[in-house]
């Protein structure tokens, strides 16, 4: 009986497994070797030894954008989960507007990254609807070239990216506060916890696994940002935007350096496992510890 059910349950297991070996593990392998050869794409490639990491290693460029995709996560994951943490506290003190300010804050998420990119690169543009709309409220003096000056143009693509899943890390928020035991807020409303003492002291503890959550999926969402830098600055200006994603996208398709592109894109599963394993490491510590 105890071999049959073994059996069965293989039987279950093998396509799975099949699948996952064809286009993950197979991939991931022989993206593996190409980065340490000559390729062009093609099917000839030498062995080159760490060539193509000497050469990352040595470029400028490649170091820029690792810092810019690092930055770009850093200010994605604290202002996300900052606004996604205010509106879930807001919305479960307010019962009645719930369901649909809950509808209003997922409704971006239903757009296409490459279409809310577009959308957004005619509001952010000099003469766009940010602008205008400063002009409006008497506040024109601070007009801007948004996605044009070096400053601030990675913010603003990481603005793009926070107004588009804020509603996400809300959601998953929300459903931490509508699972807190009621008896256990009720009876700090009575000992007088309440507003900031009430949220330090008990909803934040508990909220520890749904940040845990938040952080590591929109950790690893911005590492991998493509789309938002590539439709509304194509890494410019000056390389102020350039990601390891873009890096990657140019040499692969466009810079005739297949196997360079490879090996940044080794370069980058690196970085987001190791910056996601750390982090979700530390905040499942912090959970325990709670």
């Amino acid at each position: 009986m105890f071999h049959r059910r073994r059996a069965t349950m293989a039987a279950f297991l093998l396509p799975a497994i099949a699948v996952y070996s064809v286009f993950m593990l197979y991939p991931l392998v022989r993206g593996l070797y190409l980065s340490f050869t000559d390729s062009l794409g093609g099917p000839v490639a030498h062995f080159v030894g760490l060539q193509q990491y000497r050469a990352m290693a040595d470029d400028p460029a490649v170091s820029a954008a690792l810092w810019h995709t690092v930055l770009y996560a850093v200010v994605v994951v604290v202002v996300q989960n900052g606004l996604g943490l205010l509106f879930a506290s807001m919305l479960f003190r307010r019962p009645r507007v719930r369901q649909a300010l809950n509808v209003v804050l997922l409704t971006p998420t239903l757009i296409s990254p490459v279409m809310a990119a577009f959308i957004w690169s005619y509001l952010l543009a000099p003469g766009g609807g940010l602008n205008g709309l400063l002009d409006a409220v008497g506040l024109g003096s601070l007009r801007h070239v948004w996605l044009g000056d070096p400053h601030t143009a990675l913010y603003a693509v990481a603005a793009v990216n926070v107004w588009m899943f804020t509603g996400y890390s809300c959601a998953i928020f929300l459903a931490s506060y509508m699972s807190m035991p009621t008896e256990l807020l009720e009876a700090a409303a009575l000992d007088g916890a309440r507003g900031w003492r009430r949220f330090r002291s008990i909803e934040w503890p508990l909220l520890a696994p749904a940040l845990t959550v938040n952080v590591t999926l929109s950790l690893i969402g911005s590492l991998k940002v493509f789309e938002f830098p590539l439709v509304l600055t194509n890494g410019g200006p000056a390389g102020a935007t350039d990601t390891l994603t873009l890096l990657v996208y140019r040499n692969i398709f466009g810079g005739g350096k297949f196997a360079l592109g490879i090996a940044l894109s080794v370069l980058l599963l690196v970085t987001v496992v190791v910056l996601s394993s750390a982090t979700n490491s530390l905040l499942r510590l912090r959970e325990r510890r709670i």
